[in-house]
């Protein structure tokens, strides 16, 4: 008999989207390989992060689609006690093995958030999903079950793409196809998530948004956060009423 934990699970993942980045699962660490640009955004990324709690340090953290650990191993390095999770089991094993290589001590687990949310509600003092939601067939679910997740006062993260003609013209065309900075077909255009349709989701999960900022391409410093330019990716700090 199926359960209504695996009907949930199987219905917001797309086999497709799994079986794309459990493909290129070797090249999670390759700096240099297709996941350049996290390798890139990552230490911005964590800054935000860092600069909303205040520090990392013995703090319990969730990271919701964590791939092959980029972030996960970061937040640990600062002293943060990660989970990372993700349905990727092949992306999952390389986030073992480079945490085993570099002497993190990380819990990843082969889990919907949807269902680790049932088991674990208000456990982590942050949860973090960043570059997942445009990847899942139901984002609102996602963030419905971080939401449960995180503790009364903990705080959230999100990270996405916004949908227009300049995201498709320089997160798609100019990325995938001029730079080739992400392999073709990462990315499909109508799952980007303009930040009023987010922000949405996030007022039905209950969560009051803190601050969102973009994530900007400059050509002489890289990566740099803005607070006015969202219109390609963008990063969202939200927290939970206590």
């Amino acid at each position: 008999m199926t359960t209504s934990r695996s009907k949930t699970e199987q219905k917001n993942v797309d086999p497709e989207e799994i079986a794309k980045f459990s493909a290129l699962a070797s090249r999670w660490w390759d700096p240099d390989g297709e996941f350049k640009p996290l390798h890139k955004i990552n230490p911005v990324r964590l800054g935000f992060i860092e600069n909303h709690t205040e520090g990392l340090f013995g703090k319990k953290v969730l990271d919701v689609g964590c791939g092959g650990g980029l972030l996960s191993e970061a937040m640990a390095e600062r002293g943060a006690e990660v989970t990372g999770i993700d349905l990727a089991e092949q992306s999952l094993k390389v986030a073992r093995l480079h945490a085993l290589e570099s002497g993190r001590q990380i819990d990843y687990q082969c889990i919907a958030v949807e269902t680790l949310a049932e088991q674990n509600t208000d456990s982590y003092d942050v949860v973090t999903c960043l570059e997942m939601l445009e990847h899942v067939p139901d984002p609102a679910a996602i963030v419905q079950a971080c939401a449960k997740a995180v503790k009364p006062g903990g705080l959230v993260f999100f990270s996405t793409l916004n949908r227009n003609v300049k995201s498709w013209l320089l997160g798609i065309v100019a990325a995938e196809h001029i730079l080739g900075w992400v392999p073709k077909g990462t990315h499909q255009h109508q799952r980007f998530i303009r930040p009023s349709e987010l922000l949405s989701m996030t007022d039905k999960a209950a969560l009051e948004d803190i601050a969102i900022n973009g994530l900007v391409f400059h050509p002489l410093k890289g990566f740099v956060l803005s607070d006015k330019d969202v219109d390609v990716n963008y990063i969202v700090a939200l927290k939970k009423p206590e």
